[in-house]
């Protein structure tokens, strides 16, 4: 992105969110790629590993579940990530990186 990309976020928790995925992208991952990309309406923060991944079927589940829930803590922390950013009235998806690994895309309204 282009320096001086402004949006209106609460700072500490985005900061939070972002630091949840580059722990993750580093514990999962030996390669990690943060990207910025700014359109009229919004701004998209991807972040990728080379790590295993999630696979696709498992996506929404892990999204939807808790560090403490059925899947034996295997959240990484996302449903904070997704809280987060549904907060700041954006969007997450899970994706596969081009890296081999996860791809997680932030959504945020400017």
């Amino acid at each position: 992105g282009r320096e001086g990309v402004e949006i209106p976020v609460r700072p500490d928790a985005l900061k939070r969110a972002l630091t949840n995925l580059a722990d993750n992208a580093r514990r999962h991952g030996g390669a990690m790629r943060i990207s910025l990309w700014e359109g009229e309406r919004r701004i998209e923060i991807t972040v990728e590993d080379n790590g295993p991944g999630i696979p696709p079927d498992q996506r929404e589940t892990i999204l939807q579940s808790t560090r403490s829930g059925s899947n034996g803590g295997s959240g990484l922390g996302l449903t904070i990530v997704r809280d987060i950013i549904h907060a700041h009235g954006g969007t997450i998806r899970l994706l596969e990186s081009p890296l081999g690994g996860l791809g997680v895309l932030l959504s945020l309204p400017k």
